[in-house]
């Protein structure tokens, strides 16, 4: 997991060869302008998600992974209040793993809160279980899903 800020987006450059493009896209498009819902940028191997709203309590929040994507979850506006949990300390999935929706949940808690204020990104990987939209605050944000291979 790695919590950053947008200006130095360029240190992670080389983690992944779509990461550069990624990052481009965020430091390029008005984000406040895109429209809610999904968007290509490279097919289904690079595309983002925009979405805007509140979110849940951390009582009610529940961790989740993904196996074929990498998550870039970048705040436009309002701040994020996300959990993070190494998946190899999480128990059985409460709702396992199916690839439609490339996503498995736990009932895992985790003691790992932080916020994630707007011009600043989280990367989450396969092993890294996550909550995010933990927040009563409206937030503004886009989710890049960057494929693992």
């Amino acid at each position: 997991m790695i919590l950053d800020k947008l200006q130095n987006a360029p240190r992670y450059y080389t983690l992944h060869p779509l990461f550069e493009q990624a990052f481009r896209f965020l430091k390029e498009t008005d984000l406040t302008a895109l429209p809610i819902g999904q968007q290509a940028i490279v097919g289904r191997d690079l595309f983002a998600i925009i979405s805007e709203g509140t979110g849940t309590t951390e009582k009610d929040a529940k961790l989740e992974v993904h196996r074929k994507y990498i998550d870039i979850q970048y705040i436009v506006s309002g701040t994020d209040h996300m959990g993070w949990k190494d998946l190899a300390q999480c128990s059985a999935p409460s709702d396992p793993y199916t690839e439609e929706r490339d996503a498995a949940f736990f009932p895992d808690k985790t003691r790992n809160w932080f916020d994630v204020p707007a011009g600043s990104f989280t990367i989450f990987y396969p092993d890294d279980a996550h909550a995010a939209m933990v927040t009563e605050e409206t937030v503004r944000k886009v989710v890049l899903k960057i494929a693992v291979n």
